[in-house]
């Protein structure tokens, strides 16, 4: 049987829209904030992938104290990696997930 998305939900940015979806995978979820041009995400997404279509995407992170639970965490969460087309629209390691999805 298929799993049901636990969660969807809508935010604005500065200038935009962003959608955020949690997908329940196995023993663990994937999170991703998505704009109508680029993406964040946890680690599991290919963020490569999608640089060959022309895609900014970065994958977020936390600390070793915190965790990843929900949408918001993901916002607060800093860039542990960014493809070149987010590299190009000056996403920075470090960087909020939230920073990162207003410049995509």
């Amino acid at each position: 049987m298929a799993q049901q998305i636990l969660c969807h939900q809508r935010t604005r940015l500065s200038y935009k829209d962003a959608f955020g979806y949690v997908i329940p995978v196995g023993e663990t979820s994937l999170m991703t904030w998505v704009t109508d041009e680029g993406m964040i995400g946890t680690e599991g997404f290919d963020i490569e992938a999608l640089a060959v279509f022309g895609v900014p995407a970065a994958i977020v992170g936390v600390s070793e104290e915190s965790t990843l639970e929900t949408l918001d965490d993901l916002m607060d969460a800093e860039v542990k990696a960014a493809n070149l087309p987010a590299v190009q629209r000056r996403v920075e390691i470090g960087m909020s997930g939230r920073e990162a999805l207003n410049r995509m």
